[in-house]
């Protein structure tokens, strides 16, 4: 059987075909429950329901936008100490290359795959916009990222999220502590990152600003403790993590939190990350273009 079209484009897939993807990149259903799922609705596009879980998955050297090797940035990998979580846990550094005095920090939350190459990229991304980037992987304790996004999504289960918002806790308080920074730090996260984000945002006082993207809600008792400004960026189709976002609302208004919110119309839930074809180069492009211009006004200052 030949596919009738490239497969690069939230479009080419049937919306339950999408629905399927997410509960199980997210846990919710096992692979076979994807592929017989998504094998009712393969025949449209002269594919296999095999083929159509591969065209979903990330292409990360085809979407790198700053190679590691770019003269105007530094980047290594160093580690830190997370008494109440893991211990110690390994996470990747980026700064430019040349600064002109302090710089702001942020912190850099990756979805529930582990610290995988695009999110070393944002990383990238961000210290070519004059930032001071670190992102923890929380996979650390398992041996970090295995280079596989199916065996990625097999070993986060196996975390004991409790230690490992530990970590995220205490990867704030070394990030903020990095030689060459202004003191002031941010964090941003994608999806399961999005969630730790705004638990972030509730636990640690000295956060400044957070930009969760596509992110569950935290719990809604502890809202009235957040402090830092926040940036949220919701896909216009994402059932599952939008329906927290109403009553997260409700809560951000009665303590006085200080944020703004976007829903991307049309986006589907991971539409930030160009390595796969849920992207919105649109979307994509417009919440970043806000994340930059709101960590330079919350963290420059």
């Amino acid at each position: 059987m030949t596919i009738q079209k490239p497969l690069t484009t939230a479009s080419d897939f049937h919306p339950e075909v999408l629905r399927l993807f997410d509960q199980y990149v997210h846990g919710l259903i096992p692979r076979r429950d994807f592929l017989q799922g998504a094998s009712t609705f393969a025949a449209l596009t002269g594919a296999t329901a095999v083929e159509l879980l591969d065209a979903l998955n990330p292409r990360f050297a085809a979407a790198q936008k700053v190679p590691a090797s770019d003269p105007r940035i530094q980047v290594g990998y160093t580690e830190f100490e997370s008494p109440q979580g893991y211990g110690t846990l390994r996470g990747y550094l980026a700064r430019p290359a040349k600064a002109s005095g302090a710089l702001p920090v942020v912190l850099v939350v990756h979805e529930n795959r582990g610290l995988n190459p695009h999110i070393e990229d944002i990383a990238r991304r961000l210290a070519l916009a004059d930032f001071i980037a670190y992102a923890p992987d929380a996979l650390t304790p398992l041996g970090g990222y295995p280079g596989d996004e199916d065996r990625a999504r097999e070993l986060f289960p196996k975390l004991d999220q409790a230690k490992t918002h530990e970590d995220f806790v205490a990867a704030t308080a070394y990030a903020q502590a990095l030689p060459g920074g202004n003191g002031k730090l941010g964090v941003v996260g994608f999806c399961y990152g999005g969630g730790i984000v705004n638990l972030l945002a509730e636990r640690v006082p000295t956060l400044s600003a957070g930009v969760p993207f596509y992110g569950a809600a935290p719990p809604l008792d502890k809202v009235s403790s957040i402090k830092a400004r926040l940036l949220l960026n919701y896909a216009g189709e994402d059932e599952r993590v939008n329906a927290t976002w109403p009553p997260y609302e409700q809560a951000l208004k009665a303590a006085g939190v200080h944020y703004e919110a976007f829903v991307y119309k049309g986006a589907q839930h991971g539409f930030n990350n160009d390595t796969t074809p849920r992207f919105d180069e649109a979307s994509a492009k417009l919440a970043w273009d806000r994340t930059i211009a709101f960590f330079n006004r919350t963290l420059r200052a």
